[in-house]
């Protein structure tokens, strides 16, 4: 839940701005593909989805249900949903072959990955990079959600990825920052991109995790407790107000 927080803005920008991608062009090859790597958000996922249309927002209710396609990790069961993912450091990789395939195939669409910033611990990740350097993928877009916190503690404490901004650029990334709990921002950043050069993006996108909720704020347990129903309506009553 706290990751689906933290993810929540930069879903929004993507969704009801920047993608070509909706129930309607679906089908179309060239439409944009956007990849949520760090599948463990899948709730923010799902319910960015439900809001443009992609399913029956009723369906949200029965997260979970034995014969409900919601799972914890999102797969392509769900419409809208590219590739199955939660297997962290593979959903860069899958991008990367969506993004160099389009290119091979001369199609206009766009690729955007969203990654968590623990995840970058996984080599990978690292590997995609060189390989979107490489095939000069102008048309792909890292998006890194840099909350600062993992499983059960912070990134620094558990393996540091820092100095980030400097690796992605070393690795040939044009390379942004922006405040990715303000979803005008990051979309008014996502404008500025030249997706028809040859330089893949980068963009670490400052979070906090469990965004909107004090008590889930910067509290790395939120990566995985399940909230009381006293806790569930303090919650709503926050993120409401």
């Amino acid at each position: 839940m706290g990751a689906s927080l933290s993810e929540v803005d930069i879903l929004t920008a993507l969704f009801f701005h920047t993608l070509r991608l909706s129930p309607e062009n679906k089908d179309d090859p060239g439409r944009d593909r956007f990849v949520l790597s760090k599948g463990h958000a899948s709730e923010g996922l799902y319910c960015a989805l439900a809001a443009a249309g992609f399913f029956d927002p009723a369906l949200l209710d029965r997260y979970l249900a034995e014969d409900c396609p919601l799972t914890v990790h999102p797969t392509n069961h769900v419409p809208g949903v590219e590739a199955n993912t939660g297997a962290l450091g593979h959903g860069f990789s899958i991008a990367v072959g969506m993004a160099l395939g389009a290119k091979k195939a001369r199609r206009s669409c766009r690729v955007f990955v969203l990654t968590g910033d623990g995840e970058l611990q996984e080599g990978t990740n690292w590997e995609a990079a060189m390989a979107a350097a490489h095939f000069k993928l102008g048309n792909l877009v890292w998006i890194i959600d840099n909350n600062g916190l993992q499983l059960t503690s912070t990134v620094r404490d558990t393996m540091e990825i820092e100095p980030l901004g400097d690796k992605l650029r070393a690795f040939g990334f044009d390379t942004r920052r922006v405040d990715g709990n303000d979803a005008e921002k990051v979309a008014a950043m996502l404008d500025t991109l030249d997706y028809e050069g040859g330089v893949p993006h980068a963009v670490i996108a400052k979070t906090v995790k469990g965004k909107g909720v004090s008590f889930m704020e910067n509290i790395p347990e939120w990566h995985h407790r399940i909230p009381t129903e006293e806790e569930c309506e303090k919650a709503l009553r926050e993120l409401a107000s």
